[in-house]
């Protein structure tokens, strides 16, 4: 996997600023993070997260239990980075669970916001997904089990066109 390095210095002024809005957040910034395997499927994501259409991710729990990485919780904020490592939008996990592959369903298919957003087009992207990019030597099996979390963007506010960096303040 190809994931962009994140940079100390901009996620420390990213959250600065969120914090400059927002005084309740919290002292310490949360995990910094991008989605997807590559600079430009980081980029894509990103972009469905900014324009409202993508609500959910999924992860899997081999991965996590490889890597070392919690699973997300209820309430957690991610600070999400572009395919250059630059942070761009603040997220809320608002749901997470557990099912296995095969019980995923087509409501978080749809909330995941890619392709036509139909759960075949889920099985089949997620699928390979894991196939090519697992951290987990376990990879895939259609019994595997997947952490479906929905969440919330909370920063940009409404209106901020996907295609602008979100400066930092």
């Amino acid at each position: 996997m190809t994931q962009p390095q994140p940079d100390g210095q901009r996620i420390a002024a990213f959250w600065a600023a969120r914090r400059s809005d927002d005084p309740a957040l919290p002292e310490g910034a949360p995990e910094a993070w991008a989605f997807g395997a590559t600079p430009e499927h980081a980029d894509d994501l990103l972009t469905l997260v900014l324009e409202g259409v993508k609500t959910a991710t999924a992860s899997s729990v081999w991965d996590h239990e490889a890597t070392g990485e919690p699973v997300p919780r209820e309430g957690e904020r991610s600070i999400i980075l572009d395919g250059r490592g630059v942070p761009r939008a603040l997220i809320e996990t608002t749901r997470v669970r557990v099912v296995a592959f095969g019980e995923v369903d087509a409501a978080h298919a749809a909330a995941e916001g890619e392709g036509d957003r139909t759960l075949e087009h889920w099985r089949e992207v997620h699928e390979r997904y894991w196939r090519e990019h697992a951290a987990s030597p376990r990879g895939f099996e259609p019994d595997m089990p997947v952490v479906c979390e929905e969440f919330r963007l909370l920063y940009p506010p409404a209106g901020v066109h996907a295609g602008e960096p979100a400066e930092v303040d």
